[in-house]
């Protein structure tokens, strides 16, 4: 057992079971045994790679795409450039790279990355050539245009387990059988946030909440609707919760989330329905799939611009790239995006089209 996983047997054994939120929780953010808190996770060497580490046209791609959003709504300034869970900064620093020659968007900008793990705030510091302002929530980023952009943040946000049991519902918790953490159910109960989806489940079938994420959501809404800007979210999901997504990787493998805790990212498929509802007053688009959008701002154009002066291996990587980030057997359906957006404006480019 890790030392994580043998203290929080600890835990259940004096306490009783945690939901899945909590063990979720302590897991990813123990400030001595969490895994965020403790490493950097991305790249080959790490555990997972994300769409800005495939290709700089990810990030130059959002960067255009915000840039011009702001063009579109007066070009306010100051307004506050933002991104929750930016990894190592590739995201952004791709972003503003993009983003210099657009006439008076680096001038006006205030750049703050939401970001709770040390490790990486380090990175991103040594990735990104302009002045950074951390924060540890979103509530933190002071008030005023807000244009954002979140790249696999709120997947990583601990979610909750309900199993349909007749008219009612069972949580499924964290606790112990033979001295090591399983999954097991609570008691019959029937929670009111979880009373419209007695109209769309069967028994046995299970619905993942994240109040997290639709915090954070809210949050984003209410701001972007008081303040104007937008708010561009890319995650893996779906329209609608509808089964068991939780998941855990390590390595680029999936492994057993109760295996060994502290040394597995951990996540579950996003909600994209639920952070609609929950971003109201702002406006927000339909749900697109990634390669959708990336293909409507000219994905494939700059690939092959930038393969003009390619060759070789290199020619190879690009071509594999452009694939990974825009195809449906890939990245380009899983990965999902919606826009959030102020009430009176347009959608950002792309997020527009039917």
């Amino acid at each position: 057992m890790t030392p994580l996983a043998t203290r929080l047997a600890e835990r259940i054994a004096a306490t009783g079971p945690m939901t899945l939120a909590d063990y979720m929780t302590e897991c990813l953010l123990d400030p001595i045994h969490g895994y965020y808190t403790t490493r950097d996770p991305l790249g080959a060497a790490g555990d997972f790679t994300t769409a800005p580490e495939i290709s700089q046209m990810f990030g130059e791609l959002l960067g255009l795409c915000l840039a011009q959003a702001w063009l579109d709504r007066g070009s306010p300034a100051p307004f506050r450039l933002a991104e929750l869970g930016p990894g190592r900064g590739t995201l952004m620093a791709d972003m503003l790279r993009a983003t210099m020659r657009v006439p008076g968007f680096h001038d006006a900008l205030d750049l703050h990355l939401v970001e709770a793990s040390p490790a990486l705030r380090v990175a991103q510091s040594e990735t990104i050539d302009f002045r950074i302002q951390h924060h540890d929530r979103f509530d933190d980023v002071p008030d005023g245009p807000l244009f954002l952009v979140a790249n696999e943040f709120f997947d990583a946000l601990p979610i909750r387990q309900f199993q349909r049991d007749g008219e009612g519902w069972r949580e499924r918790v964290v606790g112990l059988e033979h001295d090591r953490l399983k999954l097991g159910l609570a008691d019959p109960n029937r929670p009111s946030f979880l009373e419209h989806r007695l109209r769309d489940t069967a028994e046995g079938e299970i619905v993942e909440v994240s109040p997290a994420a639709q915090t954070v959501a809210a949050a984003l809404g209410q701001r972007i609707a008081r303040y104007g800007g937008v708010a561009l979210v890319f995650d893996y999901g779906d329209w609608r919760s509808k089964s068991d997504t939780f998941q855990a990787l390590r390595r680029h493998e999936y492994v057993d989330p109760f295996d060994a805790p502290g040394n597995a990212d951990l996540t579950a498929h996003v909600d994209f329905e639920a952070l609609a509802m929950a971003a109201d007053p702002a406006q927000v688009t339909e749900v697109i799939p990634q390669g959708v959008l990336l293909e409507r701002l000219g994905i494939t154009a700059r690939a092959q611009t930038l393969a003009q002066s390619m060759s070789d291996d290199a020619l190879q990587s690009h071509i594999a790239a452009h694939r990974r980030l825009t195809h449906g057997d890939e990245m380009g359906t899983l990965f999902k995006t919606i826009a959030f957006y102020q009430p009176g404006t347009p959608p950002p480019p792309g997020y527009d089209q039917p």
